[in-house]
């Protein structure tokens, strides 16, 4: 995989030189040629960029043809609307212009900003919070350029290089890097110089300065009475360094600033001493001035629109922008021009300024933009990864008392997840957050909302008083400022404040902090900035422990919450949950494949539905369920849904048992299997030793039908007695099937069929079940523990898997667990919630080779413990020495085994018959009769889990093997890894 380190260091080379000025390239004949035939109505229409978008997130389409066809508009300004509409549109008005137009719009946090289906990047506060990384910056600049040419914009009206340091700004606010001026100007030059770099010109707004004001210019004229001493050192600072690194745009904003333009009611955006005095000259700069739309009420609440527009251009803005009434404004710049009051060369300045950036852009050799395969170019997986990214980054932690973040024990930790302020539509369903807080470990989940009586939240918190951590998720869709809450929302945020033994996370405005007294004494706080999905899941992976966070608050809310705070919080080495392009995986090489592989088994009726995992370097990158839970139901496969895992049981709880032991050195490959059992030691398995058992070459019997030995034809049962009974009672206690009731001693006639089983040192290797009947009475001899208590404490609670259990239907509601084989010869009936394996079903449903079950994402957390050489949440279970050991081939090849000791590991001699065919020599897994498979890949640091139940309604069914769906399912992940060329994050 390509890394991005020779990009990086270009770009940062780049952001740390003074670039050339703008315009600078491009076919400069072509403007002079079309500058020489420009009549003076065309001149005047390339000054003006009207609205190109009405009421309702429409367009009139025959007015704005009407304006390309008789004003000759030099572009548009584009709002909301849906891409590939917007971009036909442009290319159908591009058609008619007898000069290409240019095609502004406002995307600060990329298209999603005014146009649907599109990549959404976080606000620029959220970004104000990532601490150094301007790679990252330019990057996304570099996207949402490329994003804007491919739908046919041009103009991006950003960066903004407003410094916002006034909380109860209306307008700014959120779309502000933050209250530093270097902070904002380093984020906002990377962003520039990505976006000018993929050809679009920016528009650094909103000059000088609109971060210090609390009247909304689109409703009124704000005024800032600094100083010209206070202006030149902050609200100045960004523009001037940005000028200087070759900025090529700027909007101006409509702000009455005394200190440099005293006139009353005067909009900077028609000040001469601003416009010209200030930025053209004073500061130099060289490229093309936007006005800010010239319907807002800064300007036209004292200016009718043709008197403001001549005003704005006299003052010596290029371009008029945004407003309707394009016949006034054309004919009062052309009065203005017949009579004298604008000259032929201030005019002639502005439309040769505006043909060469036209030229920079390319439209000299204009082409319309593609409608095929828009959507999905304008939303590319890497985009989206990169904004996953940098939200992550964001991440603020104000307060973390104790490290109560992440939470450390999963194994005790008794938690609660509550969503305040999220209204509940329909049934109650988890929230983003509270979803992927359960990947991590059980939650009990409750949500709130202004809706809710008094009684209900009353009732709530009485119920939050008896858990251990109670997280607390404050969402707020109202990000404009503080003052932007309604009354209702705001009180019911405040009455969950001061909870006991509460973490909150806000996810909104930073400075609504300061009208939540209180909330500095909570023992954790976050701040994620703004309410997206993808905020709450990454939120909720740090409280799991899956991420860190090292975010900084980029502007100060009261004296508890300043300017620069942010805890660095490290992960525990859980799993993270992302993108395949994250892991430098093409998503749309993996998701594609591997939805092929299962639903070709799907269509093939291979199986009813399947759940599958895949996890690379530490994140899972792939999840999901398919089909149904029978073929009959309408029940869809969930990603929670419990697996039987059959077979998959041997190495997810008999091999891990034993290889704990040998750690604690309390079991030995080389002990005898009379060494456990006294009994047996002058019998023909006394002197087996376990490394032979372990990798089948022991001379074991492969299996006993057990249940079958019960049979009795002779009696009207039709089993021996003292087998099984169809009532339950003290005598026959043990449920097999619903109506089938097992005695509570028969355990030992299984186990005397066992310890009478011939044994044939000769046959070589023979895969056998019938040591694991007997691991879990080792274990449980040398622990003091019983078998499932000591799994569960010792690996499954503390990592979190709790799903991982025997006899599952004591503990779920059977439509989370997925049914197995209709047993019509033992059972009679189907068999959901009971383990599918008949001998594991005699000793109660609790064995070392079969009756484990859970869901794909908990038996994942075991694997990558695997895979992590014996640690997960940064807690050590197993050596990496004996991982290794057990994992790798114990005999050589001329042996002709494929097994480590336990696992299953790739046939050295047929590659692709027990593991994927591009499995590596240090890869290793199993497979269970049910349908379900396992495989860990060292080398790629890589595993999957697939799961499904292919037995039902039989077991005759074998397409899943003749299909190879398992392994083939991991060799389009082997594959998708070789064939990926992802930058790094």
């Amino acid at each position: 995989m390509k890394r991005f380190i020779p990009l990086c260091a270009a770009v940062l080379a780049s952001l740390t030189s003074y670039a050339q000025k703008p315009f600078q390239t491009g076919n400069q004949h072509w403007a002079d040629s079309v500058f020489a035939r420009l009549t003076l109505d065309e001149k005047i229409g390339q000054l003006m960029m009207p609205r190109a978008n009405f009421t309702n997130q429409a367009y009139d389409q025959e007015k704005l043809k009407g304006w390309v066809r008789d004003y000759k508009v030099g572009g548009l300004v584009w709002f909301a609307n849906q891409p590939t509409r917007q971009t036909a549109m442009i290319n159908e008005l591009q058609a008619i212009s007898a000069v290409p137009m240019m095609m502004g719009e406002d995307l600060e946090w990329g298209l999603t900003m005014r146009l649907d289906s599109a990549v959404r990047y976080p606000y620029a506060l959220t970004l104000g919070a990532i601490r150094q990384n301007d790679d990252w910056f330019y990057r996304m600049g570099k996207q949402i350029g490329e994003q804007c040419r491919r739908a046919g914009i041009h103009i991006n009206y950003a960066p903004v290089a407003d410094v916002n340091n006034n909380p109860n700004n209306p307008v700014i606010g959120f779309r502000s890097f933050g209250e530093n001026r270097e902070e904002v100007l380093r984020k906002a030059k990377a962003y520039m110089r990505g976006m000018q770099d993929a050809g679009l010109i920016t528009s650094a707004k909103h000059f000088p300065g609109h971060g210090d004001t609390d009247v909304d210019s689109h409703a009124d004229l704000p005024v800032i009475n600094h100083s010209r001493t206070r202006l030149d050192s902050l609200e100045l600072y960004p523009f001037r360094e940005l000028i200087k690194h070759g900025l090529n745009g700027v909007m101006i904003a409509h702000l009455s600033i005394p200190a440099l333009d005293p006139t009353p009611n005067q909009a900077s955006t028609l000040s001469r001493p601003i416009v010209t005095d200030l930025l053209r000259k004073q500061m130099g700069f060289e490229g093309l001035i936007f006005t800010d739309a010239m319907e807002m009420q800064g300007v036209a609440k004292h200016y009718p629109p043709g008197v403001a527009g001549v005003k704005a251009l006299l003052a010596g803005n290029d371009v008029l922008e945004t407003f309707t009434d394009v016949p006034v404004m054309f004919q009062a710049i052309k009065k203005a021009l017949v009579s004298g009051e604008i000259s032929q060369a201030d005019l002639d300045d502005k439309v040769h300024r505006i043909l060469r950036a036209k030229a920079w852009l390319g439209l000299d050799k204009y082409q319309a933009a593609p409608l095929t395969n828009l959507l999905q170019d304008l939303n590319k997986p890497t985009a989206e990864a990169l904004s996953r990214r940098m939200s992550e980054a964001s991440l603020t932690v104000l307060k973390n008392e104790n490290g109560t973040l992440p939470i450390k024990n999963l194994a005790t930790a008794k938690v609660a997840a509550i969503s305040v302020g999220t209204p509940a539509q329909g049934p109650v369903k988890p929230t983003a957050f509270q979803g992927m807080l359960m990947n991590y470990l059980p939650v009990d989940t409750f949500q709130v909302d202004i809706k809710s009586s008094a009684q209900q939240l009353q009732a709530i918190k009485d119920k939050l008083a008896k858990y251990d951590l109670v997280v607390v998720a404050l969402h707020s869709p109202f990000l404009r400022s503080a003052n932007a809450w309604p009354e209702a929302n705001l009180k019911l945020a405040q009455s969950f404040v001061g909870l006991p033994n509460a973490a909150y996370l806000f996810f909104g405005n930073p400075y609504v902090l300061n009208k939540l007294p209180g909330i500095e004494k909570s023992k954790a706080l976050v701040v994620t900035y703004q309410e997206t999905t993808v905020m709450q899941e990454l939120a909720a992976q740090l409280v799991g422990g899956g991420i860190g966070a090292n975010g900084q608050l980029p502007v100060t809310v009261n004296q508890e919450f300043k300017f620069g705070n942010g805890l660095r919080v490290e992960p525990l080495g859980r799993f993270k949950y992302g993108m395949p392009e994250l892991a430098g995986i093409d998503s749309k090489i993996l998701n594609t494949k591997l939805d092929s592989i299962v639903n070709q088994g799907l269509q093939e009726k291979a199986y009813p539905g399947a759940s599958v995992v895949v996890a690379k370097n530490g994140m899972v990158i792939f999840k999901k369920a398919y089909g149904t839970q029978t073929y009959e139901s309408k029940q869809p496969v969930r990603e929670t849904d419990l697996y039987d895992l059959a077979s998959v049981t041997k190495v997810s709880t008999s091999i891990l048992a034993l290889m704990r032991l040998q750690d604690e050195g309390k079991f030995r490959l080389d002990m005898t299997l009379g060494e456990f059992f006294p009994k047996w030691k002058n019998s023909n398995k006394g002197k087996l030793k376990m490394i032979d058992i372990l990798t089948h070459q022991s001379g074991l019997k492969a299996w006993i039908p057990f249940w079958m030995t019960a049979r009795d034809s002779t009696r009207e049962s039709g089993w021996k007695p003292r087998t099984f009974s169809n009532e339950q009672s003290r005598r026959y206690p043990i449920a097999i099937a619903d109506h089938l009731f097992l005695h509570r001693r028969y355990r030992r006639e299984l186990m005397r069929q066992i310890e009478e089983s011939p044994v044939n040192p000769k046959q070589g290797y023979v895969y056998s079940d019938l040591s694991y009947y007997l691991y879990p009475q080792i274990v449980e001899k040398i622990t003091g523990e019983k078998w499932e208590d000591y799994l569960k404490n010792t690996f499954y609670r503390p990592m979190g898997a709790t799903t991982l259990t025997y006899n599952p239907r004591e503990l779920y509601a059977l439509d989370r667990i997925v049914p197995t084989e209709y047993d019509s010869l033992f059972r009679k009936e189907l068999i959901h919630g009971r383990v599918h394996d008949e001998g594991a079903t005699l000793m109660g449903g609790i064995s070392g080779h079969a009756g484990l079950f859970g869901d794909a994402n908990d038996l994942a957390k075991l694997y990558q413990m695997y895979l992590n050489g014996g640690i997960y949440g940064n807690q050590r279970f197993i050596s990496e020495k004996t991982i290794k050991q057990w994992s790798s081939y114990p005999f050589p090849v001329e042996i002709n085994s494929r097994r480590g000791i336990g696992f299953d590991k790739p046939d050295r001699n047929k590659p692709g018959l027990s593991g994927p065919p591009s499995a590596s020599a240090e890869s290793f897994g199993h497979s269970g009769f049910t349908g379900t498979f396992v495989w860990v890949e060292p080398k790629e640091k890589m595993l999957y889990i697939f799961l499904a139940n292919r037995v039902y309604p039989t077991r005759n069914n074998s397409k899943i093997s003749k299909l190879n769906t398992r392994t083939q399912f991991g060799e389009m992940i082997y594959e998708a890894i070789r064939k990926s060329n992802v930058p790094g994050f």
